[in-house]
């Protein structure tokens, strides 16, 4: 996996922390933790940053659940 350029990685932000990002291979890390204690991560796919924040599993429904 190739680097991201220092330019792109100077103005990326963490969506969870607001921190900055430090690329650890074909992911990118937060540099300050998050509200669990750990540094969030996001994942480089096919050279584009995914900076989707984790979903909680209190906070999703399936597809399929009708709401009444």
């Amino acid at each position: 996996m190739p680097n991201l350029s220092p330019s792109l990685l100077a103005i990326l932000r963490c969506p969870v922390t607001g921190s900055a990002l430090v690329q650890d291979g074909d992911t990118l890390v937060a540099t300050v933790p998050g509200p669990d204690g750990t540094a969030p991560r996001y994942q480089i796919e096919d050279g584009i940053p995914v900076l989707l924040a984790p979903q909680t599993s209190s906070s999703t429904t399936p597809a399929n659940q009708e709401h009444a």
